[in-house]
């Protein structure tokens, strides 16, 4: 059972798909691991990091891949990439499935099982497998870090001989797990922190943080969570209500970040060009939502730009920025999903494609798409 780690060659990814902690675990499974060389140096992971932990290194990602079982990734190899692994393997990583199914057909042409770990259900026993969650959490974290270092004023309140520093207001739309820890990264900053969430539970996690919450709390608004725990699309009319909400709070924040993401569907707008024309000067907006369109008008993907005198910071792979720990935590995930694979007596690849994890995130198999949601 080979198991093969290529190097990311996708512009500005950081973040490898195994570190020496995991690679050792899979050798005790009884894993071959073939890594390419220099394939974690981003993450401060050198090559004999991973010779010390029982992989061998590859001089090219060919020579890794050359009949691996397990290819595990980042991001979705490319077509360049697919061409060196053989039919049948398993490739474990972030397929980014929505919108690309043309992508997905290669895949599925090449004769390989892909595994979109992204859409693993969110269940108990798939927790430690919840790559959104792990890198989200980083994610969130980072933007507030970003914010600060656009925003040129300091976060906590300063009293000195000379005056008072106020705090900086830090607004965070989404309360999700990135949001969350955007929340609690502002607080321990020292910032005045509020958010807004369309999901009532969001309500009690938000004041648990010590942040204030925002929004129409109406029927419609204690009905606003689906069964796996997703914020659901609202209605116009409500919609509406909360925008006049959020747009007068917005005209007093110094900092606000933006986390809503509906799986599968566009971005959703939150920041229009007119609440920006309304916030202070030297304002700053953090658009996390910026790859799927984003939830600022005007953010622009990979840029920092400035919409009158405000600044939107539109970073792509946010959890990438801080790829170290962001490794560290997406290896895991990996680790503990391809271990429910493995049988551990025989010391084989032993996929049992029945199991609901195996279900629900394998998208291609036997040469053909077969996750139903993306069949059409």
């Amino acid at each position: 059972m080979k198991v093969a780690v290529p190097r990311e060659t996708a512009g500005g990814e950081a973040r490898v798909a195994a570190t020496p902690d995991t690679v050792k675990r899979l050798v005790g499974l009884g894993a071959t691991i073939a890594v390419e060389a220099g394939a974690g140096v981003a993450s401060r992971i050198l090559d004999e990091d991973y010779v010390a932990a029982g992989a061998t290194i590859a001089p090219d990602a060919g020579s890794a891949l050359a009949d691996a079982d397990v290819v595990l990734t980042v991001r979705r190899p490319t077509p360049e990439l697919a061409a060196h692994i053989k039919r049948g393997a398993l490739v474990v990583g972030i397929m980014d499935p929505y919108g690309n199914r043309d992508a997905l057909q290669q895949l599925a042409d090449a004769g390989l099982v892909a595994v979109a770990m992204e859409l693993m259900p969110r269940i108990t026993r798939a927790q430690v497998m919840d790559v959104l969650s792990s890198q989200a959490n980083l994610a969130g974290y980072q933007a507030v870090l970003d914010a600060a270092y656009v925003y040129d004023r300091a976060m906590p309140m300063m009293m000195t001989a000379a005056g008072t520093v106020p705090a900086a207001r830090v607004f965070v739309m989404g309360a999700g797990v990135a949001g969350l820890q955007a929340i609690a990264t502002a607080r321990r900053l020292g910032a005045v922190v509020s958010a807004t969430d369309v999901r009532p539970a969001s309500k009690e996690q938000v004041e648990s943080l010590g942040g204030k919450f925002v929004a129409v709390e109406d029927e419609e608004f204690k009905q606003a969570e689906t069964a796996a725990g997703y914020a659901k699309p609202m209605s116009p009319e409500y919609q509406a209500k909360q925008a006049a909400l959020v747009a007068e709070h917005i005209k007093k924040q110094d900092i606000v970040i933006t986390t809503a993401l509906i799986p599968g569907r566009p971005a959703p707008r939150l920041v229009t060009a007119a609440m920006i024309a309304t916030m202070k000067p030297g304002s700053v907006l953090v658009d996390l939502a910026v790859e799927r369109g984003g939830n600022v008008e005007g953010a622009v993907p990979g840029e920092v730009v400035d919409i009158g005198h405000v600044k939107v910071v539109g970073h792509l792979n946010v959890a990438g920025r801080i790829a170290a720990s962001a490794s560290q935590l997406y290896a895991k995930n990996l680790y503990a999903f391809v271990e429910t694979l493995i049988d551990k007596e025989k010391k084989a690849l032993a996929v049992n494609y029945e199991d609901e994890l195996v279900r629900a995130t394998v998208l291609t198999r036997d040469g053909a798409i077969v996750h139903p949601s993306f069949q059409s």
